[in-house]
């Protein structure tokens, strides 16, 4: 699509023109309204999530290294994406033409692939730490931060060709926002599309499932012998990270779907709703992590809590002796109650 269609183009559903739209004007309105909470309510918790982290030596641990960088994409997905959808779901058209299309549709992809390496990272530090599958061979910062920096690279690598030709970003969805184009046929297109799904989405996938699986496996059998207090509270970051890749499948496996059906089947009718709901789901990904990690995780939740109540804590911690917490040492994984 070289060109953008005529009521995306500038010809406002305002003006009283003949031009088809794909919504009437409440469903836009109702979309933005939507997409401008969890833009608030995302740029609101994933900054408190580095702010803390940046303010307090203790919650610079191999696996908070990783959330950081999980609530930066999702930051960058929010400002370079969630944002932008607000504004132009409010006017009704897409209104920053072929280079905001490329750039918002570039800079969305980088974030999100990014953001989702760092989910299947997070998945295999908890397997190192809690399941050991090498042994004696630890979990480490130098890990955490070289994983994190293949994380951007990877995406960087595979975001960058769309740029110089080979696949596109083009409108998706009600065309008020942009992403990789899944529906032309065109060779080179098709398999950068082939590649890109396969490399950047299938395999964190693999990666996810299979430490998820374990994951679970473990927690159940920790759960059969009891454990001690340590054990159990590795059990509950476990759990945690569990809830984490959940969240994160259910808010983008619905966009993968909807995308492999529209390349598979280019010319598929599809209910606008269909079309909205995935690309919904995946710009509101970006609010989940932040709830879980303040919700699960009181050693975090303790400095978090009152710096978004302005230095009020509503739910004072108990006292510390009977609050087991899990401490990792970046530099041997050592598990403590805290």
């Amino acid at each position: 699509m070289d060109s953008f269609p005529e009521f995306l183009n500038g010809s406002s559903i305002h003006d009283g023109s003949d031009a088809k739209v794909p919504l009437p004007w409440a469903g836009f309105i109702t979309l933005s309204l939507l997409m401008a909470v969890f833009s608030i309510t995302s740029v609101v918790l994933n900054t408190t999530v580095i702010v803390v982290t940046l303010r307090h030596k203790q919650l610079r641990q191999p696996l908070n290294f990783a959330l950081v960088n999980l609530a930066v994409a999702d930051l960058g997905i929010t400002l370079t994406g969630s944002v932008p959808y607000v504004v132009t779901n409010a006017v009704g058209y897409y209104i920053m033409g072929r280079v905001g299309c490329v750039m918002e549709g570039f800079c969305v992809a980088l974030f999100g692939i990014t953001s989702l390496c760092t989910v299947a990272l997070i998945a295999v530090e908890r397997l190192f730490v809690v399941c050991k599958p090498l042994g004696t061979i630890t979990f480490q910062s130098k890990h955490a931060a070289g994983g994190l920096a293949l994380s951007w690279l990877w995406s960087l690598i595979w975001n960058t060709p769309p740029l110089f030709g080979w696949g596109s970003y083009q409108l998706e969805g009600v065309g008020t926002s942009c992403g990789p184009d899944w529906q032309s046929r065109d060779f080179k297109n098709m398999s950068y599309i082939i590649c890109y799904f396969s490399l950047c989405f299938a395999v964190p996938f693999v990666i996810i499932v299979v430490s998820y699986s374990w994951l679970l496996y473990t927690l159940r059998q920790v759960a059969k012998v009891g454990g001690g207090a340590a054990a159990r509270a590795e059990a509950t970051v476990a759990r945690m990270v569990v809830m984490m890749v959940l969240a994160f499948l259910v808010s983008w496996l619905p966009y993968a779907t909807l995308a492999l059906m529209v390349i598979f089947n280019p010319d598929v009718q599809l209910p606008v709703l269909v079309k909205v709901v995935p690309i919904y789901m995946a710009k509101s990904s970006t609010v989940y992590n932040p709830m879980i990690y303040i919700y699960m995780n009181k050693q975090f939740q303790r400095y978090a809590i009152p710096l978004l109540m302005c230095g009020k804590d509503p739910w004072p911690t108990e006292d510390d002796a009977s609050d087991v917490q899990t401490v990792v040492s970046p530099m041997n994984n050592k598990i403590s109650p805290e």
